[in-house]
């Protein structure tokens, strides 16, 4: 791509908010008076080169990442978090310069090199040229930069073919031993192609092969399920839950994982409008998990590390999803009290699969109705506090529930014939 044509994308604020185009100009500014070769680089740069909107900034140098970091805040305030072994850190801008169109955080990295002692190790890292740490990423298609500073703005450095692939659509590794040396590459690669609805490059299918499966089966619960919790994110995850299947690669991170049922994909974005905690990648595996015996579920849970509230939820969908049977024809407050034991996402993923309208009548209306006598009111007719208020009390709502009572009159009334 020629220089006019870059800067032509680099200002286009459909790509690049104004602001961020602000934000950037300050990076260069003062990387290029500290004589440091600095770029943008891995997917700023696909994504720009590609016509979609940038969202991430991800800036190497050729030089001290983190004195960049460091004369930044003196600059322009903000917090900087220096990681000393992997010669990088995280700028926190100040919010008068972060407007909110621009990432909370940039990432500076010192151009480096890395080797890893042993299949599925975290490298170990040394200064390089930009070349060389372009070298030592994952796909071509991340392995482009953008110059910033100087003279030099708006120059495309793509030594490894990274716009013709993207030209081509597919998503190459950038040497044999990449799935080997990390693993997670293999779930990148596939998030990448199904993301972009790209094809992965002949050579690099082959490399998904029972050598680097050995290497992606001794990786850590955290690491794996991090990299699924990204697919999750993804806009067709369903599709590449399936492609990860299809090419042999979920038995390996558990052989219980089953195939992802796509008529679910839909279901992945809840209902703005329910006022419960929600998340996208906690939606999606409970859909994925939610027909398994539970001791695949704690299986399955143990070896990706899931957290405690991750795992409730899942096995309260199955759990749920089971009872429902017996629940059946009941009244609204059998269903609120059986219902009010689970979380209310579990019982939100019931509904969406089964379509029982009660479960949302309980998520909607049931689970707000409360009645007006409170413990105090009952300490004030002389009853002494214990298990009984309680067992009052869900006789009280248990009434406006079933529509026995419909008034506050009502309501005592009832409550002077229980005492």
């Amino acid at each position: 791509m020629q220089k006019d044509d870059l800067l032509r994308l680099m200002h286009d604020p459909n790509l690049l908010p104004a602001e961020m185009q602000d934000l950037l100009s300050s990076i260069a500014a003062q990387a290029a008076s500290l004589n440091m070769p600095c770029y943008l680089v891995g997917g700023f740069v696909r994504d720009l080169l590609l016509n979609k909107p940038v969202n991430d900034l991800d800036i190497v140098v050729e030089g001290d990442a983190i004195k960049l970091g460091n004369a930044l805040i003196q600059k322009h305030g903000g917090k900087l978090t220096a990681h000393t072994k992997f010669r990088t850190a995280i700028w926190h801008p100040s919010t008068s310069l972060r407007a909110s169109l621009t990432p909370d955080a940039i990432d500076l990295t010192t151009a480096r090199k890395e080797s890893y002692d042993h299949p599925g190790a975290l490298p170990t890292v040394t200064p390089a040229t930009i070349e060389d740490d372009l070298r030592r990423r994952d796909f071509s298609i991340n392995a482009m930069a953008i110059r910033m500073d100087g003279d030099h703005f708006g120059e495309l450095l793509d030594p490894l073919n990274g716009q013709a692939d993207l030209d081509q659509g597919i998503v190459r590794a950038l040497h044999s031993r990449s799935f080997v040396e990390d693993p997670t590459r293999i779930l990148r690669a596939i998030r990448y192609e199904g993301r972009y609805s790209f094809t992965l490059e002949p050579e690099t299918r082959k490399l998904i092969n029972p050598e680097s499966f050995a290497c992606l089966s001794s990786l850590s619960g955290e690491r794996l399920r991090h990299e699924i919790d990204l697919i999750f994110e993804e806009g067709n995850a369903g599709k590449i839950i399936i492609r990860v299947d299809n090419l042999k690669v979920l038995n390996v991170i558990h052989p219980a994982l089953p195939r992802f049922n796509l008529t679910y994909a839909n279901f992945l974005d809840m209902d703005q409008n329910l006022d419960f905690p929600r998340s996208r990648i906690t939606m999606g595996y409970m859909l994925w998990l939610k027909d398994l015996p539970e001791d695949e579920i704690l299986s399955i849970a143990k070896r990706l590390d899931f957290t405690s509230e991750l795992t409730h939820s899942i096995r309260a969908v199955s759990q749920l999803k089971k009872k429902l049977p017996d629940l059946m024809n009941s009244k609204p407050s059998v269903w609120t009290f059986a219902l009010e034991k689970f979380p209310p996402d579990s019982v939100y993923t019931v509904y969406l699969v089964t379509r029982e309208n009660a479960l949302l009548e309980y998520l909607s209306i049931w689970r707000y109705v409360k009645p007006h006598t409170t413990g105090d009111d009952l300490k004030a007719r002389g009853l002494q506090p214990g298990p009984r208020f309680g067992e009052i009390l869900s006789h009280l709502r248990a009434a406006w529930l079933d529509g026995v009572v419909g008034s506050r009159e009502q309501e005592n009334e009832l409550l002077n014939t229980i005492l």
